[in-house]
């Protein structure tokens, strides 16, 4: 035992004045072409009900557009007079028939404010469009950094199954050479069925992540993942921490967009307070003399029951809202993305940390261990314990560069940038 400490303090000094690398020694053969993130997220984009729905909202807001700036149809008009009375007004002979259209004309400028309503909400919907595109980048990247840690974890389990059945047969040798009880191999037996039983299990959880990628983004998924994506880090920090910029944000930009259909809803409230005009141009025939006359009448509502100002307080007091979870979005965003930040660095550190002189340590415990136990040097308690350090070291590795691809996907979503007007 004291043999196998001494190997692993060794391990471990030449791992910590080695090179930190974050590729696991699990390579996956890869035959095709790549099906990168990007096409994934490109796929899902195009299949997801959430974009539908977001285009659609964005159809809708141009539709709204249009019926904005539509002026008030006129209506037409018709009245016969002095008809069905008694003398000379018996029957129709003195009827007077009166034909004419009457033309709504809108004053205080209510077209010029639905329409500043109609463009704040199609603003609105173009960046709802972006903040669903977002979120789907989000969830595909989360489902293919899974399938990409079901591979890795895979291969982990595969790899451990067989390093269990070669020290089994080593156990075998030594057993039958008589330098080792038969209860070795028994001990070595075991590990090798539990190992077989992982390794089973983690061909079904990567054969599930990778039909959940799938059935996400609407197609079958062809070729090799990008096995190369989950050991991307980034450098390690050093310096202060930059401040948390929270401006241009979509989240930020989802507050304007609010706050800007509640003004124009102020606006449209004040012009509508102002009452519309009704001019009816209309022809009027004499049917006792046979005689055609002109008649032009005009009209106005009179605001006794209804003068609008209800109306603009309502629309003022939606605008005072906007304004206010406007600030309070300020507050939560600024300290989400630096909670998320702090989370994305930690999990470098950690992904940087497991994968590298962790991991490094850990392999090279395990071949002294192998080398000690076939040379008779180390006991099979040693082998065992230096093959399940590494295997859960490896796992422990793939975990926290899963953490990290994930915790980068958060940060990236609450830092992504509004799309510009322009576009």
């Amino acid at each position: 035992m004291q043999k196998f400490i001494a190997a692993l303090l060794a391990a471990a000094s030449c791992a910590s004045v080695a090179q930190a690398q974050t590729d696991l020694p699990l390579p996956v053969a890869q035959a095709g072409s790549t099906y990168t993130l990007d096409q994934a997220v490109a796929a899902a984009g195009g299949s997801a009900p959430a974009a539908d729905a977001a285009q659609a909202g964005i159809a809708s807001a141009r539709a709204g557009r249009v019926v904005a700036g539509l002026r008030p149809n006129p209506v037409f008009q018709g009245q016969v007079e002095n008809i069905a009375g008694s003398g000379p007004y018996r029957g129709t002979r003195s009827a007077e028939t009166t034909v004419g259209v009457a033309l709504p004309i809108e004053l205080g400028g209510k077209r010029s404010a639905r329409v500043a309503v109609a463009n704040a909400q199609l603003s609105r919907a173009e960046l709802q469009a972006a903040i669903t595109a977002a979120d789907i980048r989000q969830q595909v990247t989360q489902l293919y950094v899974e399938a990409l840690a079901a591979e890795r974890r895979l291969a982990t389990a595969r790899d451990q199954s067989r390093i269990a059945s070669e020290a089994l047969r080593a156990a075998s040798v030594r057993v039958q050479a008589g330098r080792a009880s038969p209860l070795e191999q028994q001990r070595a037996d075991v590990a090798r069925i539990n190992a077989e039983a992982n390794a089973e299990r983690q061909a079904r959880l990567s054969e599930a992540a990778r039909s959940n990628l799938a059935l996400r983004i609407g197609v079958p998924i062809q070729g090799p993942l990008d096995v190369g994506m989950l050991d991307r880090l980034p450098k390690a920090m050093i310096g202060p921490v930059l401040p948390t910029d929270t401006a241009g944000t979509l989240a930020m930009a989802a507050a304007d967009a609010e706050l800007s259909v509640a003004d124009a809803g102020v606006r449209l409230a004040r012009a509508n307070r102002i009452p519309d005009l009704n001019i009816g141009p209309a022809v009027r025939r004499l049917e006792a003399t046979k005689d055609t006359v002109g008649v032009f009448a005009i009209s106005i509502p009179l605001p006794l029951f209804n003068n609008g100002n209800a109306a603009v307080a309502q629309a003022r007091a939606d605008r005072t809202r906007a304004e206010a979870q406007k600030r309070l979005t300020a507050l939560d965003v600024e300290q989400a993305i630096t909670d998320a930040r702090a989370e994305a660095d930690n999990a470098a550190t950690s992904a940087r940390a497991a994968a590298g002189p962790a991991l490094a340590a850990a392999q090279e415990a395990a071949r002294i261990a192998r080398i000690g136990y076939r040379e008779g040097k180390f006991g099979q308690l040693d082998l065992l314990d230096a093959e399940r350090t590494l295997a859960d070291t490896r796992v422990a590795a793939i975990d926290a560069l899963a953490n990290y691809q994930n915790a980068r996907a958060r940060l990236e979503r609450l830092t992504a940038p509004a799309p510009s007007r322009g576009n």
